[in-house]
């Protein structure tokens, strides 16, 4: 079956240089963005519930710019100012340069990994007598904590984001020939959306190892699968998989 109309779940790029929509030039696709998961993050209240109390900590440990979000939405909500000999300890230079939309941060007290939140290992190391903050969502990979926990690093997770599923109620999921998945929570979005959903002969993207997983688990069949040595990206699997089913080079 030829691919004509592709579902994104994912907002649409900005860029009009974008690999999707060059992709769509060069087999004519008709493509469809659309969030199938969003960000909330909890309420002043739902946080005092956990009985955090964010200056009792001397270092902050962050993974993503979401969560740089919402722990200075809950500071400023409470009327707190971390000291400023507080460390912060963040995973990429992205994640480093968007904390500091919140604070002036001396090169001294801030410490960068590469990509990996397991990149940050040896400044903690360093730093092991610090008492840390890791806000994190609801559900998260607990590598890093647990090894922190295992050296007797005194380390508290506050879950002070979750994600869940967008309202998909103006699509249609059936008359997508092809749907492409990021992650375990857009899987389970499109079924809390549809329970009903049937693939029949859509075709399946997904990227990463546990959205795959995800999709297995749903009963679905996978037909593009990134990352892969031939195609790292997502649109780069497509086309690799159009070259096939489309008929162009």
């Amino acid at each position: 079956m030829s691919i004509k109309t592709v579902l994104v779940s994912q907002p649409e790029p900005k860029d009009g240089n974008s690999p999707y929509f060059r992709l769509a030039s060069k087999f004519e696709l008709e493509l469809s963005f659309h969030k199938f998961i969003q960000v909330e993050g909890i309420s002043l209240n739902e946080f005092r519930k956990l009985g955090v109390k964010p200056l009792d900590f001397s270092a902050i440990i962050f993974t993503s710019r979401v969560a740089v979000d919402h722990l200075f939405r809950l500071l400023n909500e409470m009327r707190i100012e971390m000291p400023a000999d507080t460390k912060y300890f963040c995973v990429g230079e992205a994640t480093s340069k968007y904390l500091q939309k919140y604070i002036v941060i001396r090169k001294r007290k801030l410490y960068v990994g590469e990509r990996k939140s397991m990149d940050l290992l040896p400044f903690l190391e360093k730093h092991h007598k610090e008492k840390f903050l890791f806000p994190c969502s609801n559900v998260h990979r607990r590598e890093l904590p647990r090894l922190m926990e295992e050296k007797g690093m005194d380390v508290t997770e506050a879950p002070i984001f979750q994600t869940v599923a967008s309202d998909l109620s103006n699509l249609s999921a059936r008359k997508f020939d092809l749907i492409c998945f990021f992650s375990p929570a857009g899987i389970k979005s499109l079924y809390k959306n549809f329970p009903k959903f049937e693939q029949g002969e859509t075709k399946i993207a997904v990227f990463g190892p546990t959205t795959a997983k995800e999709a297995m688990t749903a009963g679905l069949n996978i037909n593009i699968e990134a990352p892969k040595p031939h195609a790292p990206s997502m649109t780069a699997a497509i086309e690799h998989y159009l070259k096939h089913t489309n008929g162009k080079s």
